[in-house]
Formats: structure tokens, sequence, C-alpha cells
């Protein structure tokens, strides 16, 4: 199949090296010759390194790096049959991108965008046939994260649905379909994680390092929240946040923290930076985390309650299937189990019992109980059967 991918950043170039390691043909194009120039590089020497650790053969990897080939000529793109975007998450920019892509490619060529947040169906709206536009979520590092989330518009032909999850299954990748809505599923159910944790640090309940420590010895996640976020980038991170907040219309339990908003403001934007919630420089100290098991206890349970809720309220409101939002959050941000297996094992009764406790205390919307919990605690019934 002949592909062509829009974007020759770390996630554009990531998704060519996965298309084209699938035996497709790629174009990998990007307006500015420097960068194409150097996505390129990246991906020789991305290539180089598995024939060097032996995940392919020398010839496998030549192979491959030759199915992808550099433009920074929009023309180039025109026989593509399936192109997806990944460039800056500006709504603006990407519609009319995609005005200019239209007129270039066939009627046949599906149109897909990598975005993480922004409604598909606004992206859509741009073209003359948004009945062949359609989200193909890649996480990053894309040749690394098996997971993949496809997100149909209202305007989307239904039979896209099926041939793009046969074709993200040929690129040995794991297909979820999420609704079109803010975040879709792993960027939706996963903001509790960053959320609470800063409410707790604001809280002055405990420190960054004790926060991490008890979501990474209790819950088994491989990065506690606040290492995550700094790993990810407080420019990226708090920008999904706000946007998330926004796209749900201003629901209090999506509220950013001026915590982050500071350290966005500063130029703090993690490890890329030099600094964040933690600092980065050669010769910093790093605070040790409190290892009171009463206390780690505390903040893991509060955190988990959350982000359990948070995946009830997507089951809730059909943004997926049970089976792929837990998929989603185990591939998707290598979660230990699914958060609604994990509810099922923590207990409804005990769920809603927590979430009630947190409500009584702070009166504050963001501690809902969502509907499905209560509906299934009154039913004696779990997620899964």
């Amino acid at each position: 199949m002949k592909i062509g991918i829009v974007g020759s950043g770390a996630m554009g170039s990531g998704i060519a090296q996965v298309l084209a390691t699938a035996g497709n043909k790629v174009l990998l194009y990007d307006s500015n010759p420097i960068a194409v120039e150097k996505g390129g590089k990246n991906l020789e020497v991305q290539f180089q390194k598995l024939a060097e650790k032996e995940k392919l053969t020398y010839e496998e990897a030549e192979t491959y790096f030759d199915n992808i080939r550099l433009s920074d000529k929009l023309s180039e793109l025109k026989d593509s049959e399936l192109i997806i975007e990944a460039i800056i998450e500006d709504l603006e920019i990407k519609k009319e991108l995609f005005q200019k892509l239209e007129s270039l490619v066939s009627e046949d060529c599906i149109l897909a965008t990598n975005t993480s947040s922004l409604s598909i169906a606004s992206i859509g709206s741009a073209c003359q046939k948004p009945n062949r536009m359609i989200g193909i979520h890649f996480f990053n590092p894309a040749p690394l994260m098996a997971l993949v989330e496809i997100i149909p518009a209202v305007q989307t032909d239904k039979d896209l649905i099926s041939k793009t999850k046969n074709l993200v299954e040929s690129w040995k990748k794991l297909p979820v379909i999420a609704k079109d809505t803010p975040g879709f599923i792993v960027n939706r159910v996963a903001r509790p994680f960053y959320g609470e944790a800063i409410r707790i640090l604001e809280e002055g309940v405990a420190d960054c390092a004790t926060i991490d420590f008890a979501m990474t010895s209790l819950g088994g996640f491989r990065m506690g929240p606040f290492q995550l976020m700094d790993f990810i980038g407080h420019d990226v991170n708090y920008r999904v946040t706000e946007s998330v907040f926004k796209e749900f219309f201003y629901d209090p339990k999506f509220k950013p923290s001026f915590t982050q908003k500071r350290l966005f403001e500063a130029g703090f934007f993690g490890k890329k930076s030099g600094r964040g919630f933690y600092d980065y420089s050669e010769n910093a100290e790093q605070s040790k985390p409190n290892e009171n098991q009463e206390l780690l206890e505390l903040i893991f349970k509060r955190i988990l309650v959350m982000l359990m809720n948070e995946a009830a309220d997507a089951y809730f409101l059909k943004i997926a299937s049970a089976e792929d939002i837990d998929l989603a959050m185990t591939k998707g941000v290598n979660y230990a189990k699914g958060l609604l297996q994990w509810a099922d094992e923590f207990g409804l009764d005990n769920l809603e019992k927590e979430l009630d406790r947190l409500y009584d205390y702070y009166h504050e919307d963001r501690y809902r109980c969502s509907p499905i919990i209560r509906n299934l605690v009154k039913q004696n019934k779990n997620f899964y059967k």
C-alpha cells in the first residue's frame, strides 16, 4: 500500500518506521526540508540499531528503510492510498492541510489524523468528502507502543472503520475503537493519574517523590505521575489537560492545576528543559520518599479510585467497550491491569463508598460517582461476568 505521512517529527517518523516495516511504501513529507532530512537520518539510525541488536537482519533493515521516501513537496503525496497527518495540535492548521490534500489525492484515498485530543468531526468538516476522514492515533514511541486508537467521526463511512481496523492489525498493532470525544480513551481516562496526584501535592498530603513511590510500589505503575509528566513534558501534558477541560465544556473533574500551569509558563517543561516537578541538573539532590505504609496506601487508593471512576464513566457513556478501555490502558500507557478489571477486584461497593467519602468531604463535582457503578452495585453485578 502507498501511504503518505505528513510531519517528520518523532511521531511521524515513528509511524513511517512501523508502516515501512509492515511492507508498505511510505512517503514521509514535511514542508521543512531540514526537518524531513533529519527525520530520514533518524530512521536510518533506528533501522541500523535494530540490526545491531539482532532484532532485524541487516538485509531486512535496508529493505525496510528503502520502503521510505522523503519529500518536502506536498504534490508528491498525490498517489497515496492512505495519508496519516502527524503535525502540530492546531485545529485550523490541520483543517487547512486536509483541504490541500483533498485537492491532490484520488477520491478513494483515506484521510487520517493522528491527533491525540482534537475533534475528528471538526477536522473532517474542512473536506468535501468528510466520509473518508478517520482518526488513527498512535502512541509515542510508535514503533514500541502496541496500541492504536481508531476514532470514526460522525461523518465517517461505517465500512471505513472495519477497513482501518484490518489495516492497523496488518501493521502488527492492537486497535481499539473509540468515540470521537475529547481525549478519546487513553488521554481521557488517564487524566486523574495526573490531576489527582497534583491535588494531593497541593493539599500538602505528600511530596512528589512520595506520591510517585506510592504509585510505582503499590500499583505497579512503571512511572509515578510526576515522573511521567516531566518525561512527557509540561508543554505537552498541560496543553492536553487544558484542551480536554475546554472541550468537555469545563467539566470540573478535568480542571487543570495552577501548579502545572506555572511550570508551563516558566518554561520548566520537565526532563527536556532540565527542570519540572523535579530538578534534572547534574548536582541536584533528589528528595527521598516517605515510606510510611499508611500514607502510601492512602495516596494509591485515592488516585486509583479516581482512575477507575473515569474508566467506568467512559464505559457508561459508550466511549468504548469495557474490553477496549482496559486494553487501551494496559497497552497504551502500560497500566498493570485494566481499570475496569481492577474495579471488579477492588469491589464496586468499596469503590462507590470511597467516591462518596471523597465527595462528602470536598463537595466537588470532580468526585461524583459514575452512575454505572451505582447501577452495578444495586444489581450485585460487575463490569465482567
